[in-house]
């Protein structure tokens, strides 16, 4: 779709959290009108009722239509739910004005005021009970949630979840789609979110609506302070301070009448306060002197460490090399753990208890004290639950060492590669280390304050936690792009063959989609639990991508499936395989990015398009570069159906 965007920000804002936006998007898709034209009249018309009449319908939702084909106009209002009649007013008044003063000519557009506050649209066609995602506009905060991610991701997650429910039967009222709610993170900081559809969608397009818009959250915003996104059939926000008025609490009866001493009387009386009132004036206002000074210090301290710059950032990361023999048994064998990319691994445990991963680069690597303390710097701000954590580094004479988080489950080749391992591993399992191995590249591509293509991306690269959480490690021949930067050529290729992408093997080529690739053949081999170089057939040798993809265009893509996978549902299954050939195929362009990737994984209502030949290393006899009837119905014809230019974020100022 085409639309022109007119975004015009309102300056009213929470400290560090969500701007309040207001936001109209002229569609042209459409097409436009004439000035003075009779369907211009209409629309001016129905748009200058809309803030008269939707108070006096029930859940404040209107909706309205005037004039006749083709100059038919439709109409609707809908405030939010927690809003007295005079902000529903003024919001829709505003909102309206705004659609008139900036869509000049298109003949539909979509407004949402202040806060929002509200969802004004206007058409040449039928809206009504019609669910629309797009166009969408979202934006988060820039400041990060400072606290155990795995208790936030729990508490996060149950409350949208039980408002997405809530929301969408409805329960609040009949005519609304409503839900609020908080939940507590501490005992001094809580979350708050906010989710309304138009009441004339359906329950389950309610759902899909502001699912689309947990997701989008989810994937782009995870451990910011808040985000929000608007479609033209629902809102949805969250933030760390309160924005929404609360459900009024049911009356609690009347207190009993106070008992006031004599000189409590007497001070009344004479217009003074009690004792008591004074003391807790002054108690309030030295805590608030003293927030307010320990506030201004936090800043002064943040702003003097930006001020000092990341060489003392750096050196404030090094480790003892004395410290980290004796943390390894002097590397001993019995604490080596195996060999990554450039080095040994050892696990180690430090004074203080805390058990480590350090790894030994091999000596003689050409890299420079400078070039390997940037790099030191570079992995140490990436922070993400879903990439192992580095804790430091030590340089010394020709010794360089990386001190990890230890993750004490190894890697995944340990358990898919494995046949007694590998009945660990059920569905549930291989489908949670896809999705969190997913959210760890796409956070390096788009999400970090880099955009850094890792080139290695393998089983044995992806670490598993205590909870089975995946986390991608060895970035040691990751590449740091520009953020404006889509690619990149190097003449020396590094990686390992049979995840590597055929433009980066022959080429030199490497981008967001060559790493995209490495993930579609890894899916691939934790679904089938079977190496990518080799697949035992009856017939004769193939290698994965040959056997995946000679199935898939058979009909029976479920031979790929590990059949220790007798549990679970067979069609995230094949799902999950679906989209590990869109990741894998020979035409660059054709790859999603791991946005979308994400996106695919974590919502089931989108549709998938039917991938295209991946690139083979082993040719089958059987194969053929036509899909066959079976395919097409397997793949029941899918096509995109995400928008991904209405995904537009809303930068706070």
């Amino acid at each position: 779709m085409g639309f022109t965007w007119l975004l015009c920000l309102v300056s009213c804002m929470l400290l560090n959290h969500i701007f309040v936006t207001r936001v109209t998007i002229c569609i042209d898709e459409s097409g436009n009108f004439t000035s003075n034209s009779t369907y211009e009249k209409n629309r001016n018309l129905i748009l200058s009722s809309l803030a008269l009449n939707v108070t006096l319908h029930d859940g404040f939702f209107y909706t309205a239509s005037v004039g006749q084909e083709p100059d038919k106009v439709y109409a609707l209002a809908l405030c939010r739910g927690d809003l007295s009649a005079e902000k529903c007013v003024s919001g829709v008044s505003f909102a309206a004005e705004d659609i008139m003063r900036q869509c000049l000519n298109q003949k539909e557009a979509v407004a949402w005021g202040d806060g929002p506050q509200c969802i004004v649209r206007y058409s040449d066609r039928s809206i009504f009970g019609k669910m629309e995602a797009d166009p969408m506009a979202g934006g988060g905060s820039e400041t990060d949630m400072t606290m155990n991610m795995t208790q936030f991701d729990q508490t996060w997650e149950s409350l949208m979840n039980r408002l997405l429910k809530k929301a969408s039967t409805g329960s609040n009222n009949s005519r609304k789609k409503f839900a609020t709610g908080e939940a507590s993170l501490t005992d001094f900081v809580k979350i708050y979110a906010l989710m309304q559809c138009t009441p004339d969608i359906s329950e389950s397009d309610c759902d899909s609506c502001l699912r689309q818009s947990v997701v989008f959250c989810e994937t782009h915003y995870h451990g910011k302070a808040g985000c929000l996104t608007v479609r033209p059939s629902c809102v949805y926000k969250w933030d760390s301070s309160p924005f929404y008025v609360a459900s009024p609490a049911a009356p609690s009866p009347s207190p009993p009448s106070p008992q006031f001493t004599h000189k409590e009387m007497i001070t009344k009386e004479k217009g003074g306060i009690t004792s008591k009132t004074f003391f807790i004036i002054v108690v309030s206002t030295v805590i608030f002197v003293a927030l307010v000074a320990f506030t201004f210090l936090c800043r002064r301290t943040r702003k003097k460490k930006r001020m000092m710059g990341d060489d003392d950032n750096v050196e404030s990361l090094q480790f003892d090399f004395s410290t980290i023999r004796v943390a390894t048994n002097n590397f001993s064998i019995d604490n080596k753990l195996g060999r990554g990319g450039f080095g040994v691994v050892y696990k180690g445990r430090l004074l203080d208890g805390q058990e480590v991963a350090v790894k030994r680069l091999d000596i003689g690597s050409a890299q420079g004290e400078t070039e390997f303390k940037n790099e030191v710097l570079l992995m140490a701000k990436l922070q993400h639950r879903n990439l192992v954590r580095l804790l430091g580094f030590c340089l010394e004479g020709n010794e360089k060492l990386l001190i990890y988080e230890f993750v004490p489950n190894s890697s995944l080749d340990n358990f898919i590669y494995d046949p007694t391992q590998r009945l660990l591993l059920d569905w549930e399992m291989r489908y949670k280390i896809i999705k969190g191995t997913a959210r760890g590249i796409l956070y390096i591509h788009e999400d970090s304050r880099f955009r850094i293509i890792h080139r290695d991306l393998k089983a044995s690269n992806v670490l598993l936690d205590i909870d089975m959480t995946p986390k991608v490690s060895d970035f040691g021949m990751a590449k740091l792009l520009a953020i404006d930067q889509t690619q990149g050529d190097t003449s020396r290729i590094a990686g390992t063959f049979g995840y590597m992408a055929p433009e980066y093997i022959k080429y030199g080529h490497f981008s967001a989609k060559s790493d995209v690739f490495s993930f579609g053949v890894l899916v691939l081999e934790i679904m089938s639990g079977q190496k990518n170089s080799s697949f035992p057939t009856e017939e004769e040798p193939e290698d994965l991508l040959t056997y995946a993809w000679r199935n898939w265009i058979e009909g029976k893509a479920a031979n790929l499936i590990d059949p220790n996978l007798s549990a679970g549902s067979n069609r995230d299954m094949m799902r999950c395989i679906h989209i590990g050939l869109l990741c894998v195929q020979e035409n660059v362009a054709n790859r999603p990015t791991m946005a979308l990737v994400v996106h695919m994984l974590t919502s089931g209502t989108l549709s998938l398009p039917t991938p295209s030949k991946p690139a083979f290393f082993m040719h089958s006899s059987t194969t053929t570069d036509n899909l066959e009837s079976s395919a097409l119905d397997q793949s029941n014809n899918f096509q995109f159906s995400l928008n991904e230019a209405s995904i537009t974020e809303l930068s706070p100022r």
